[in-house]
């Protein structure tokens, strides 16, 4: 059964008189002591709802994150788009135009005080029945998840972001959260509360699943190894503390890889063995991510109305091997055959902005259902009836095991303990050999990353900066490089030609209109296009800039990032 996060009744005007609406705005939050709320399980239950329905919106999983992902090498905007999201492709930011990025910072920090509302009144009650004490363990997770998701994005070594605990103080102060002086403090109050979290939690194996997609002991576990491997840019011994945690949740846990990388994605398996956390998603009632409706061909060729915005790259769809299992299952290229409303088909794109290239791993749901003889509709009840919440039955991976091993095989390495056997069981499922890795190195490591977690919120773009961080160059080229796609003759035709090698169109005003023979890993294509620009990144690029006008707001409590101006 899946749980529905959808915003509740007349708990959202609570949260909100009792928490901040805007963390640093200089405005008093209130103080969280409605005693007329915090008293049975069925409060606590409510209140929890509230803390993860910021995981169903589009300005955080369901699409607007993955904004940041367009610097990176792994994707292309295939729709035109405005300055907000150009700025953020090309690591042009200032604080100020960004502005796809400022919506989920403003939604974590809500999220993360409606956490704070739920651990500052369960910890003053006396006698906590089991389902408090649970729901105590969900709320140290999500606020140890929303701290997270701000820290690693904006905290630097010499400035770290702000964070309060409510239970610090009693009564509560009402104050701008203290901007803590590093990201590593940050983190160790991150872990802090994880391991409170674990504490309280089950293991997923043992959860009803009535309570499927509620925080357990396995999501607590995981995040705290994504937070040492990113404490670990500015402090390599927090490496050693990963493997044992990941064994914990192999051996205890009970996760395990999936014998076929293509079945984590349907929607038969999403509480398969792989599983950790997730963006829980139902197409009947429009709950969950939209992600995959985002990452569907714009119009779905006339049966549905995908929004077609984000599409591989050739440097990408290059990076696999020719017997890696994870290339189909991942990318479609022209002539491609795929199931689509129960009907197969061959891949072909006309829409918008030509990359040649399209996302599979997200393409289950819309595998099912038929196409209407008479009306020429698809009918499927595994999506959204309405395109414009295109909300699917597959729900959407945050923490998987795989990335669990690979964060294990990294650690092996930089710690200098070979991480064969760690990364051969990621390269075995991927059909490449028992042995494929005999004394692995970081650039292994970066490559089975990079094709394990292709289109997914494991932030490929904040790999490439902190791999950038610890001094590997071949990262920094990648972030800085252009990347490009490939032209066809007739976009409407799954077998058509690619465009002649040398045919220019306007390479004064348009380089892109360029086709070219090129060279990427190894392997030579034709009829490339470049798709997006070369770009500059400096150190100022390893994190995002604090909104100015929250910094102006906040009147010295907020200091800015370094590199990026600041107006107080």
């Amino acid at each position: 059964m899946k749980l529905k996060f959808l915003s509740i009744l007349a708990f959202t005007s609570l949260m909100f008189a009792t928490s901040c609406e805007d963390w640093l705005d200089v405005q008093p939050e209130g103080s969280p002591n409605d005693a007329n709320f915090w008293q049975t399980d069925k409060h606590y239950t409510s209140a929890m709802d509230y803390v993860y329905d910021c995981l169903n919106y589009e300005e955080t999983w369901g699409r607007d994150l993955f904004w940041e992902q367009g610097a990176s090498d792994d994707i292309f905007f295939s729709r035109a788009r405005g300055a907000s999201q150009s700025n953020l492709a090309n690591l042009i930011m200032d604080g100020n135009t960004e502005g796809s990025i400022k919506n989920n910072y403003e939604l974590f920090y809500k999220s993360m005080a409606a956490a704070n509302n739920v651990i500052y009144h369960a910890l003053k009650m006396s006698n906590r029945t089991e389902t408090i004490n649970i729901r105590l363990g969900e709320a140290y997770f999500m606020r140890a998840f929303m701290h997270y998701m701000i820290a690693y994005r904006y905290g630097r070594a010499d400035n770290g972001v702000p964070f309060d605990r409510y239970e610090d103080y009693d009564p509560y102060v009402t104050k701008i959260p203290e901007q803590r002086a590093t990201v590593m403090d940050n983190y160790a109050l991150i872990i802090e509360d994880l391991e409170n979290a674990q504490n309280l939690l089950p293991w997923f194996n043992t959860t009803s699943s009535d309570d499927y997609g509620r925080a357990t002991k396995d999501a607590a576990i995981a995040l705290e190894v994504k937070t040492y491997a990113y404490w670990a840019q500015h402090d390599k011994t927090q490496w050693s503390k990963i493997p044992s945690l990941v064994d914990k949740l192999e051996n205890e846990g009970g996760r395990a890889l999936m014998n076929n990388f293509e079945d984590v994605f349907k929607v038969e398996n999403e509480w398969g063995s792989e599983y950790i956390f997730s963006i829980n998603s139902t197409g009947a009632n429009y709950a969950g991510s939209i992600f995959p409706g985002i990452v569907l061909d714009n119009k779905g060729w006339g049966y549905y109305n995908g929004w077609g915005n984000f599409k591989p790259t050739l440097e990408l769809y290059a990076e696999y091997d020719e017997n890696d299992l994870r290339l189909p299952a991942t990318i479609m290229k022209y002539g491609d055959e795929f199931t689509y409303f129960g009907e197969k088909r061959r891949f072909y794109s006309s829409a918008d902005l030509e990359c040649g290239f399209h996302f599979k791993k997200y393409m289950d749901p819309f595998a099912k259902g038929s196409i209407d003889k008479v009306t020429g509709a698809g009918v499927n009840e595994a999506l959204s009836p309405n395109g414009d919440r295109p909300t699917t039955d597959l729900n959407v991976p945050i923490f998987r095991f795989a990335e669990m091993l690979l964060f294990k095989a990294e650690a092996q390495i930089e710690t200098g303990v070979n991480a064969a056997q760690t990364l051969n069981r990621i390269a075995k499922r991927a059909g490449l050999g028992d042995n494929y890795y005999s004394n692995p190195t970081i650039q292994d490591l970066m490559h089975e990353r990079r094709c394990e977690l292709a289109c997914e919120y494991t932030d490929r773009l904040m790999d490439l900066k902190r791999w950038t961080a610890a001094g590997y160059q071949d990262a920094k080229a990648r972030l800085e490089s252009e990347v490009h796609g490939l032209k066809y003759e007739n976009r409407s035709d799954p077998d058509s030609k690619l465009v002649a090698n040398g045919t220019v169109y306007d390479e004064t005003t348009n380089p892109a209109s360029k086709v070219q023979q090129m060279t990427i890993n190894g392997k030579t294509f034709d009829g490339v296009i470049v798709i997006q620009k070369a770009k500059n990144y400096t150190d100022k690029c390893s994190v995002l800039p604090y909104d100015i006008n929250e910094v102006i707001k906040a009147q010295g409590a907020l200091k800015q990032n370094k590199g990026y101006a600041s107006s107080f």
